[in-house]
């Protein structure tokens, strides 16, 4: 785990297979704002391969979120194609051989946190880049 988001308490994850419909194994929350981070495992390797956020913070202060939060984000944010992932993601996930995918989401901006979602998503992904001298595979550009 990245130590920025040790912080966040409002977190969990699962599991997508092939098989799953990713409506159902979503389990991140409604009109929630944050990231989510997703790993390709194998046995008992994971790889970070992409992160991606959703909601704005205005400029006094208040968060704009879409009706859907992170769940919508995750299961029907564009990605490979201009479709949902819900679409994309076992349609890739066959391309590369991908048996499963472990998806963790953190809110960021609540009650108890306020960090703005698009900045943790690009520390997180700098700590990637100047780990690994590239972005995670999924990571088009940031």
């Amino acid at each position: 785990m990245y130590k920025e988001l040790e912080k966040f308490k409002a977190s969990n994850s699962f599991v997508f297979t092939i098989e799953d419909s990713l409506e159902e194994v979503c389990n991140a929350p409604e009109g929630s704002a944050g990231i989510f981070v997703v790993y390709a495992v194998e046995g008992a390797e994971k790889e970070l391969i992409m992160v991606g956020s959703t909601g704005t913070v205005q400029n006094d202060g208040t968060l704009k979120s879409k009706n859907g939060g992170l769940y919508d984000k995750i299961v029907n944010g564009h990605q490979f194609a201009k479709t949902g992932r819900k679409y994309s993601w076992p349609a890739q996930m066959k391309l590369e051989n991908i048996t499963e995918l472990e998806v963790v989401w953190y809110e960021t901006f609540n009650a108890d946190a306020k960090a703005i979602p698009t900045a943790v998503e690009g520390q997180v992904l700098q700590n990637f880049l100047d780990k690994n001298a590239k972005l995670p595979r999924w990571n088009v550009a940031f």
